[in-house]
């Protein structure tokens, strides 16, 4: 904006002060030259833009030559003096500050001594303006220029933020993609190799005395293969659990859901059910999962009762068995009941919901294990 307006007013004043010339120097011999140099200041001029307002060598000889030119029209015309002002912005642009200070005092000197050539007698303003004029002209440069240059660099800190932010953002968005996958994993496929791996080796301890059992033994661990195949399927491809896909309920899969040959598992329904959310199905589902998991490996137990309550405003997974239990008092251990991705997957799992995992147990008397996830707030 302030280019354009220094452009425009650079030839207003070259053509008012050609004009001037014209009229008080009517048939004036010099007036070839005043026109040719006119013309030529203005093309040079014009030239500036394409140049463009780095300080190269060839934007230095193009302000020496636009400045020479001037300089030549003010001795032969002293009207052409006013024409600086505009000069003043164009070399505060082109020079380094200090340089570009000296070439706008020398313009002020041509300025002052044109103004006393064309005035017949001593005026103390035509001696005092020009100076003020061109210091008031540089200082205003000079601060917008300062506040150009903070702009830009708070412009710069506010490009380099965001995209610090959004590479922050990536990093958080891979590291809780990365616990969710592990979670993922433990809950399914760690858990079904755990529950094949246990169904194996009692196959492999009956085979001589117990063929039948063995077989149920493989029979079984085949079942629960194919049903770790489906959950890697499904991790590949990001999909539902493969216990809800086809539009079955959270109630039904965990009716399904078993804990191993040697652990009897009911399931309750209690309350009113409604919809639930895809993710908070999911998140109950796997709480559910991990805790037989657990129940089947730890607890040494031979019946595990899951209940599901809808309470209105809140959802809860009960999951109590009547196995050995441990005293509840007592901090978890670095490795045991927390160990691995169990329990603090669970409540994971159920925190990022805005629910509340607790467990309750006491050694001999078995554990209750609840998980209650509040349904206003959730999408």
């Amino acid at each position: 904006m302030l280019a354009a307006v220094m452009h425009t007013a650079f030839f207003l004043l070259l053509a008012a002060s050609v004009a001037r010339y014209l009229l008080r120097h009517p048939g004036s011999p010099d007036t070839p030259w005043i026109i040719a140099l006119g013309t030529a200041l203005a093309l040079l001029y014009v030239l500036g833009p394409a140049l463009g307002a780095a300080p190269t060598a060839r934007r230095l000889a193009w302000l020496g030559l636009v400045v020479g030119v001037w300089v030549v029209l003010v001795v032969l015309a002293p009207s052409f003096a006013w024409c600086a002002v505009p000069l003043f912005y164009t070399a505060l642009r082109t020079l380094p500050p200090r340089a570009a200070i000296v070439l706008v005092a020398l313009l002020t000197v041509f300025v002052v001594a044109a103004q006393l050539k064309l005035s017949r007698e001593f005026d103390p303003n035509l001696l005092l303006a020009p100076p003020a004029i061109a210091a008031l002209s540089t200082a205003v440069f000079v601060h917008m220029e300062r506040q150009a240059q903070a702009q830009r660099e708070l412009i710069d800190d506010l490009i380099r933020t965001r995209r610090e932010l959004a590479a922050t953002e990536r990093r958080e968005g891979t590291l809780a993609e990365r616990q969710r996958l592990s979670m993922e994993i433990h809950d399914t496929l760690a858990q079904h190799l755990s529950s094949q791996q246990m169904l194996l080796q009692a196959a492999d301890r009956v085979w001589d005395d117990s063929p039948a059992t063995a077989r149920a033994h493989v029979r079984t661990a085949t079942g629960i293969a194919a049903r770790g195949l489906a959950e890697a399927r499904r991790l590949v491809h990001d999909l539902a659990p493969p216990e809800l896909a086809g539009g079955a309920g959270l109630a039904d899969a965990l009716r399904a859901l078993d804990a191993g040959p040697e652990v009897e598992v009911r399931f309750h329904l209690e309350g009113t059910p409604v919809p639930l959310p895809d993710r908070v199905q999911s998140a109950l589902l796997r709480v559910a999962q991990g805790a037989l998991a657990n129940v089947r490996e730890h607890a040494g137990a031979r019946t595990a009762a899951l209940t599901l309550s809808f309470l209105g405003d809140q959802v809860v997974l009960d999951v109590a068995d009547d196995g050995a239990g441990f005293d509840g008092t007592r901090p978890p251990r670095a490795s045991g009941e927390e160990r691995g991705h169990g329990l603090p997957a669970m409540r994971a799992r159920v925190g990022q919901l805005g629910g509340t995992l607790t467990i309750e147990s006491a050694e001999g008397e078995g554990t209750v294990l609840s998980a209650a996830i509040p349904l206003e707030h959730q999408p």
